[in-house]
């Protein structure tokens, strides 16, 4: 797939101009006190505009993306589709794969879903399940086995995020009335997030709850197997399964038809969660998340100082979910750039800030992976946000490094290193590929507006 990048300028152009109702890479609803949509130009937007426009590395880019977004594994080092990643670039997989293809791997996170609603993390071919999981296996999908990381809260609301994001994309309707063994689609959505409303979460906070976890990630603090629930577990609240779940509650009211009847106040759910984040999650004094709410104790002595840590990853999907002010996401972009500032390589995709000591996160030493690793997986959500609330110079401002990484490096790779800028983990990393693909038709649609 070869494009002259004047081509596909003008196609973004065109497309971005002719196109109505499922707009391919439609941003995020702007959040309260964002940019008015009616807002007149100015003539720093227009310059702004022309420069996005004429970029000739969002062209180079996105054709990269597309070439690699013909798979579905998370990259190079997964043989699964994880649906935490698949829900990142599900749009630029829409672009490159037949309708049909995407909606058949969506169907089979419904086909390995458990009966208490529970969704797994990664679905892979049957042969190919070798790896130390407990797998489970479904007469509903022979061939494939699949497997769950218990420690994480993210992968029902995944899964809801990213069905939103086909029909939108598609306007297949009709998929939610689908049947899977004996059930609706959309009566699945809604298990899944019952599964997390009954099974991960705390009636005293009227907050989601997970295994303490670095940020997003997916890895307890002790030694051993961190990505299962054992008796050495910690559970806690933190922004990112909260966020992400706000987000998914949105997106299951927004697919439910007025005649389907939900076994639940999802509505009310949803804004009880918001005063709840804020209530006892949002620091307002220092503009920031605390990083963990625990539910029987720390996994850390009472001397470390857990909230000087600035969580990033979860901080971007809470302003995704409509946390947040415009006030609020200056703020706090002005935090991830001046963070990102302190080590030569970061970008404000960087996962945490200051890493947590060896000493208290044996699992995971300081500067590796989620441990202060930089990841463009994370940061080019963050971007996303930004332009859904009209913080457009910035946005483009905080994308300029990430860029030239991909272009630094001629790929898309998991993580990076802050200290070195050596690309780290996966190569060939879908997630960065599809948050950078959505980042950037963004960025367009909003240039061609001005």
């Amino acid at each position: 797939m070869t494009f002259h990048k004047r081509t596909l300028t003008t196609i973004y152009l065109i497309t971005l101009t002719l196109l109505s109702g499922h707009t391919i890479g439609q941003p995020a609803a702007v959040s309260p006190g964002g940019s008015p949509k009616d807002k007149e130009p100015t003539a720093k937007d227009k310059e702004l505009a022309a420069r996005i426009i004429h970029d000739p590395r969002l062209d180079t880019i996105q054709a990269r993306a597309l070439r690699l977004l013909t798979g579905f594994t998370a990259g190079t080092s997964y043989g699964e589709v994880w649906i935490r990643d698949f829900n990142t670039f599900i749009d630029g997989s829409l672009q490159v794969h037949p309708k049909e293809e995407v909606k058949n791997m969506l169907l089979l996170f419904f086909k390995m879903q458990g009966k208490d609603g529970n969704i797994p993390d990664g679905a892979i071919h049957k042969e190919q399940a070798t790896v130390g999981y407990q797998y489970m296996y479904s007469d509903l999908a022979p061939g494939w086995a699949a497997h769950k990381n218990t420690v994480e809260t993210d992968q029902e609301s995944s899964l809801v995020q990213a069905m939103k994001k086909y029909i939108d994309r598609t306007g297949d309707q009709e998929i939610l009335q689908e049947k899977i063994g004996g059930y609706t689609v959309l009566q699945r959505l809604e298990s899944a997030l019952l599964f997390v409303r009954k099974q991960r979460w705390s009636d005293k906070y009227g907050l989601v709850t997970g295994a303490t976890t670095i940020d997003w990630g997916d890895v307890q603090p002790q030694v051993g197997w961190g990505v299962v629930l054992n008796d050495k577990t910690k559970w806690a609240m933190d922004i990112y399964d909260n966020a992400m779940f706000l987000s998914a509650i949105h997106d299951l009211i927004a697919m439910m038809p007025d005649t389907f009847s939900a076994r639940s106040g999802w509505k009310q759910t949803a804004a009880d969660l918001k005063t709840n984040i804020r209530r006892y999650l949002w620091d307002a004094r220092t503009s920031k998340y605390t990083p963990h709410l625990y539910l029987d104790g720390s996994p850390f002595p009472p001397e470390f100082n857990e909230s000087r840590i600035l969580y990033t990853g979860g901080t971007a999907c809470a302003i995704l979910a409509g946390l947040h002010t415009r006030k609020e996401i200056q703020e706090i972009n002005r935090q991830f750039v001046t963070t990102a500032a302190k080590e030569k390589h970061a970008t404000i995709g960087i996962t945490v800030y200051p890493p947590y000591p060896e000493k208290e996160y044996p699992n995971m030493k300081p500067y590796t992976y989620q441990n202060a690793g930089d990841w463009t997986w994370f940061g080019g959500r963050m971007v996303q946000a930004l332009i859904a609330n009209g913080l457009v110079k910035e946005a483009y401002a905080e994308l300029d490094p990430m860029l030239e990484r991909v272009l630094k490096n001629h790929g898309f790779f998991e993580w990076y290193d802050v200290r070195t800028g050596a690309p780290k983990g996966s190569g060939d990393f879908r997630g960065e590929a599809g948050v950078l693909y959505d980042a950037i038709v963004q960025l367009r649609q909003w240039a061609a507006a001005q």
